[in-house]
């Protein structure tokens, strides 16, 4: 039992010393971004705290996925509500135009059959006080 655990305690400090030393290469990049954030007190720390750092990586990486996929859910759906917006704005445009035109369709006609009966009016009034002058002679007295 002993040397399982020697040997579990030996495997466990290989693979520690190895992610160490993945880290230190990763950190040793000559890209300045990489040494700018290992000049910050948190570089300094995962630097010093390896298996914080590769917990760190591991989610970074893992998270990426459901990150992305929200994102492109919610640009989809500002896109969509977009599209959406404008054509229930236009639908709303149409509909309000089409009423707009059927009102004053009605009142036009309107307006015509009320000129014509008014027309009409006139010109049968206007006959009858011609054709029956003593008419206005009552409606003088």
């Amino acid at each position: 039992m002993e040397t399982e655990d020697r040997s579990s305690v030996g495997d466990w400090q290989q693979q520690v010393g190895r992610w160490t030393t993945q880290i230190k290469s990763t950190f040793d990049d000559p890209h300045p971004q990489v040494s700018q954030l290992m000049n910050t007190s948190v570089g300094q720390y995962l630097g010093s705290h390896p298996l914080v750092a590769l917990t760190v990586m591991v989610f970074s990486a893992m998270a990426a996925l459901p990150v992305g996929l929200f994102l492109i859910f919610a640009l989809v759906t500002m896109v969509i509500s977009a599209v959406g917006f404008v054509f229930v704005e236009v639908t709303v445009l149409f509909l309000g135009g089409m009423s707009l035109l059927c009102v004053l369709s009605g009142i036009a006609l309107f307006s015509v059959f009320a000129s014509l009966i008014l027309m009409a009016l006139y010109i049968t009034i206007s006959h009858i006080l011609v054709y029956y002058p003593q008419l206005t002679k009552v409606m003088n007295q």
